[in-house]
Parts: C-alpha cells; sequence; structure tokens
C-alpha cells in the first residue's frame, strides 16, 4: 500500500506542503538554518536526502539499514538552541534532530501529505485501505528511531495526532522559517520568481492549513484557488490513465525490477537524474 500510494510522481505535488509543514516545527526549521547546506548546494542536498529515503523506502533490507544507520550518524551531530522565544519554545530551548518528537512531526508530515495530495487528486479511500498504509509507514518511521510507542495503529489515530499538533503552540513559524520557505519557492532572490516556484507556492497553499498558509506568508487568491481546483480536479482524471511505468518513481520501478529478478534500467537512472534536476528549476538555483 505504502508503494502504491507513494510511489509515482504525484507524491511531489505535495512537497511544498511537507516542507513547510516541517518548517513550523521550530525544532526542524533551527536545525535546518543553522546546520543545514541547503542555501549553498540545493541539488546536492536534494539528491542526499532522497537517495536516503528512496534507499529505506525501496531498497534491500541491508540498503535501508545502512541508510538509516547513516541518518542517524548525521543528526546525531546536529544540536544546538533556539535563539529566540517562538510559540511553546522559550530561548534557549535545546534541540536535538534525533529528538523522538521532532522526527514522529516530520514523519507523520510525509504520511499525511501523501493522503492528502491523493484525496486532491479524486482518489476515495476505504478506511482499511489507510489503516494499513498507517502500519506499512510505521516501518519506515521505525528506521528513524521512532518507537512504536509513538505511532498510530490507525489512521484514525494518526488524524487525530495531526489535529493536535495543528491546534498546539508547539507548531510556529520562526523567521528562520519563513526565510526558508521564500528560499525554497524561489522567492528569496533579486530576480522574479521561477513559474515552476509560483506553481509550488500555489500548491503549498492550496494544500496547507489556513493559519500556517498565513504565517508563511504564501500570496493565494481567489483566482488561484479556482486555478488549483481545476488543475487537480483536470491532472487527476487524466493521471490515473497514464501508464505506472511512466509515472512511477525511479527507485520504485527499480525495486520492481529487481522484485522480478530484471536487471537495472538505463531509463530509470535517466529519469532519477531528471527528477533531481527538477529542483533546481523550482528554486531557479
Amino acid at each position: 500500500m505504502a508503494w502504491r500510494l507513494a510511489g509515482d510522481l504525484a507524491v511531489f505535488l505535495g512537497g511544498g506542503r511537507a516542507a513547510l509543514l516541517q518548517l513550523a516545527h521550530p525544532m526542524v526549521a533551527y536545525a535546518v538554518t543553522h546546520h543545514s547546506h541547503v542555501a549553498r548546494d540545493v541539488i546536492g542536498r536534494f539528491q542526499r536526502t532522497f537517495r536516503h529515503v528512496f534507499a529505506m523506502a525501496y531498497g534491500e533490507l541491508d540498503d535501508a539499514i545502512a541508510a538509516a544507520r547513516r541518518v542517524h550518524a548525521v543528526h546525531t551531530r546536529i544540536t544546538g538552541e533556539i535563539p529566540t522565544a517562538i510559540g511553546a519554545w522559550p530561548a534557549g530551548a535545546r534541540y536535538h534532530a534525533n529528538d523522538v518528537d521532532a522526527l514522529r512531526w516530520v514523519h507523520a508530515t510525509l504520511a499525511d501529505t501523501t493522503i492528502a495530495v491523493r484525496v486532491r487528486l479524486g482518489y476515495q479511500f476505504a478506511r482499511g485501505e489507510l489503516d494499513r498504509y498507517t502500519i506499512e509507514m510505521n516501518r519506515f518511521a521505525a528506521l528513524f528511531g521512532i518507537g512504536p510507542e509513538l505511532l498510530p495503529r490507525s489512521w484514525s489515530e494518526h488524524e487525530d495526532y495531526m489535529a493536535a499538533m495543528l491546534a498546539s503552540d508547539r507548531l510556529a513559524v520562526a523567521p528562520v522559517a519563513l526565510e526558508m520557505s521564500k528560499f525554497l519557492l524561489g522567492r528569496g532572490g533579486p530576480g522574479a520568481q521561477p513559474t515552476l516556484g509560483r506553481v509550488a507556492e500555489l500548491l503549498a497553499a492550496e494544500l496547507l492549513p489556513v493559519r500556517l498558509r498565513a504565517e508563511f506568508q504564501l500570496a493565494y487568491s481567489r483566482v488561484d484557488r479556482l486555478a488549483i481546483a481545476i488543475g487537480f480536479r483536470t491532472l487527476g482524471r487524466a493521471y490515473e490513465r497514464l501508464p505506472r511505468s511512466l509515472v512511477a518513481i525511479p527507485a520504485h520501478a527499480e525495486a520492481r525490477r529487481r522484485l522480478a529478478g530484471k536487471p537495472p534500467s538505463e531509463i530509470s537512472a535517466w529519469a532519477e537524474r531528471a527528477l533531481f534536476g527538477l529542483s533546481k528549476r523550482v528554486t531557479g538555483i
């Protein structure tokens, strides 16, 4: 179920939403700002992140565990403090990239965004499908060191957690999060916002809760809302008719080939390079 729902290119429609939800957590925002080189190396960061994620989601068991250990080792070195009070977080509050509560939030945003995009594309879920997806995604969470006591046992439990977090002051858009969001959406430079950056901003604005849309200062008019609604409806009708081989994430396609006993595909390797290059076009960097 996790492969079926998150294994094709539609998942990237929610990339902006997931990133901004994560940045709305001050621990995540300051950890990224203080320790990440994303502003200087967008493509490199994008590639490293997704190669680890793809190894955990689609690789063989040894590959998944090795990637998880590498990520954990990197996170071990990422510590610091939140310099100014924001939301529920006092000045001087310590953050750590392996903090399980922060990791739980990041994981939840990924699972939640995948479903949010599918719903917008017109997919109607049975409750059993959502429960199965939740349980399967808990395996992915375990690779980040999140214990079962913190993970939902059903989609309803996941929804309760998301609602509680979104209603709380544990989420608050710090100034550094706002600046990072502008950079990621191509609004941080002196020139005009790239077209794909604007599209990413519109998608994020549509998919985010109203409160966070406002805190991230996303431009979203009634005309924009109508255009995105029409776009989702049109894309949803067309997307399900496309061959799965055409829209599959390259790592997913390669996993399917591996399970079928087939050799790696040169087409998948080319598609992966094209996918990584897309982030450069979005930001204009």
